[in-house]
């Protein structure tokens, strides 16, 4: 398996606070690659030891076969959580400048910022100052200038932090068609639900240790147990006190029941029939969102 990201044993300490610890993974060239986890698990100190924004105390990490270095950074774009933009700077000149960093040409720059801008619904701020752009525009803008080299490696920082359902879609849509082409994608986020869709692979780390790590479709089938959708009529409190219940992600009259391994979804059902009016039951595997839950100690991907 070709590598585009190898970590190995990566730890980063700031103080006696261990903020990455012992962390290894594999990011497989062409992938979609999501690093999951709760507030404070290590995620954006981990993106930015890969982006040899920090370096790491411990361990060793490689970047498309190499340690990564000024040339190899032309090979690379990145969203960083923290946006930043050049506020004074005309949006297409911003994106010139950027291009130009990158080894293109003014026009060849201008030209890709101009196409990008069209994509993302931003062509017509194009002379625009980049203060004057809402928060979400700017963060497209700032994704253009990652994306606009044609790099090999996108490594993308909650990026879709903040954003309405209309631009998470096309953001989705975007990531989807530049991983077709060739570009591995490696990103972070706290939606476990876009992360489900898009990603093949992902590290779950907590408390900057790796949890769970592989292939999303293996891990999903190895966590061993069931998880049941209930849509119903009726007060559903009592399902998470059932003695073969792990847990309940609860949404009012429909819920997520995760079942200890070798329970019986049956069981379930007729207790569940016993008290309320089931209008869906479906044995399903587990979701993301609950594998999450189960494994770093209840807390919210959302929190």
């Amino acid at each position: 398996m070709e590598t585009a990201v190898s970590l190995r044993d990566v730890a980063k300490v700031f103080g006696s606070f261990r903020a990455v610890d012992g962390v290894s993974f594999d990011v497989p060239r062409g992938d979609i690659f999501g690093i999951l986890g709760p507030n404070g698990a290590g995620k954006t100190t981990t993106i930015r030891m890969i982006m040899d924004i920090l370096r790491p105390d411990e361990g060793e990490i490689r970047v498309l076969g190499e340690r990564l270095g000024d040339g190899l950074k032309d090979r690379i774009g990145y969203l960083p959580e923290e946006r930043g933009l050049y506020r004074k700077m005309k949006v297409a000149e911003m994106l010139e400048f950027h291009g130009a960093i990158k080894g293109m040409s003014r026009t060849e720059a201008r030209r890709a910022a101009l196409l990008w801008l069209d994509r993302l619904q931003l062509g017509e701020w194009k002379e625009r100052k980049v203060e004057e752009l809402s928060k979400g525009m700017q963060q497209k803008a700032q994704f253009v200038a990652a994306v606009l080299a044609k790099p090999d490696l996108l490594v993308l920082d909650e990026p879709f932090s903040g954003m309405d359902p209309v631009n998470q879609s096309l953001f989705k849509d975007v990531i989807l068609d530049l991983n077709r082409t060739g570009t591995t994608i490696l990103f972070s986020t706290h939606q476990m639900e876009t992360a489900e869709k898009l990603c093949r692979r992902i590290v779950l780390i907590d408390h900057g240790k790796v949890v769970r790590e592989g292939v999303l479709a293996e891990i999903k089938a190895g966590f061993g147990r069931s998880s049941v959708l209930l849509e119903f009529d009726g007060d559903g409190g009592f399902l998470r006190w059932l003695p073969h219940v792990i847990g309940v992600d609860d949404y009012g009259q429909s819920v997520e029941v995760l079942l200890e391994p070798g329970a019986d979804p049956q069981k379930l059902l007729a207790e569940a029939s016993s008290k309320l009016r089931i209008r869906r039951f479906e044995v399903v595997s587990p979701t993301l969102h609950s594998i999450f839950i189960a494994l770093v100690g209840g807390e919210s991907p959302h929190a």
